[in-house]
């Protein structure tokens, strides 16, 4: 089971964080992978190291998802280079800590220019050849602030929470042709940009205490949700979430001391 072993995945975002953990984890399990970063020494980097890793075929480019022209091209090259896409996960995202009283009009277009417009723009790209294969696995990376809030999040809870209900509608229009849609809603993972928070050991306690199982996830615990969404075996999961937060969205009480800084 779970054996992806002839399937081309492209991973946005896969240099680094949750999107380099879940490009590895479907190489070492037989995908031929195409990862994209902003940066290209990162980008360069993880694909070297993922194939290295794990055997198989990694290759990056350079593309930001904000950009119709990045994004035609990066699709472009991926099928030059592999010949088909199978497996799509929209990763990259962007994040912003402002009032929104002090949030100007270009905050908060960027931020839903990454988080939402780029998925919608990369699943539109690549869903035609999936249609004509007749098969495909689109999985689009949302948050457990798609689904619940903080102050000082609105454009990045706004953008989750509409790639919750993208996810929905294009499940529904690609299902007939062999294509399964899905989400995943990370919780908080051990990221470069969470990490900053144990700087800080009382507000470090305040967004454990979010947690029931009081702490963070690994960056190897999305790997297994990514792998099953990817997978045949997940033919008959489609228009839905996995929510990957150690339960925090399975409980209401939200301690609000300190929650404008998380």
């Amino acid at each position: 089971m779970f054996d992806l072993s002839g399937r081309v995945a492209l991973v946005t975002g896969g240099s680094k964080g949750l999107g380099r953990a879940m490009a590895a984890a479907l190489a070492s399990c037989g995908a031929q992978v195409m990862i994209c970063s902003r940066q290209q020494d990162e980008i360069t980097r993880a694909a070297a190291e993922i194939a290295a890793e794990t055997g198989q075929r990694v290759q990056g480019v350079v593309a930001d998802m904000t950009q119709r022209a990045d994004i035609e091209a990066l699709v472009g090259a991926t099928l030059s280079a592999f010949g088909k896409i199978d497996i799509l996960i929209n990763n990259a995202g962007a994040g912003l800590r402002r009032p929104l009283l002090e949030m100007s009009d270009e905050d908060w277009e960027g931020i839903l220019s990454v988080c939402l417009t780029g998925p919608m723009r990369m699943a539109r790209a690549v869903a035609p050849q999936m249609i004509q294969a007749g098969y495909g696995r689109i999985i689009n990376i949302s948050s457990s602030l798609g689904s619940i809030a903080l102050p000082e999040r609105a454009a990045y809870c706004s953008a989750k929470g509409g790639l919750l209900q993208l996810t929905k509608v294009m499940a529904l229009e690609w299902a007939l042709h062999g294509i399964t849609v899905n989400a995943i809603c990370p919780g908080p993972f051990q990221t470069a940009g969470n990490l900053k928070l144990q700087a800080n050991p009382a507000l470090y306690e305040s967004y454990l205490g979010l947690i029931p199982q009081h702490r963070w996830a690994e960056l190897s615990e999305i790997q297994g949700a990514a792998v099953f969404l990817a997978s045949a075996e997940a033919s008959f999961v489609t228009g839905t979430a996995l929510y990957v937060d150690g339960g925090w969205t399975a409980h209401a009480g939200l301690p609000m001391a300190g929650a404008s800084q998380l």
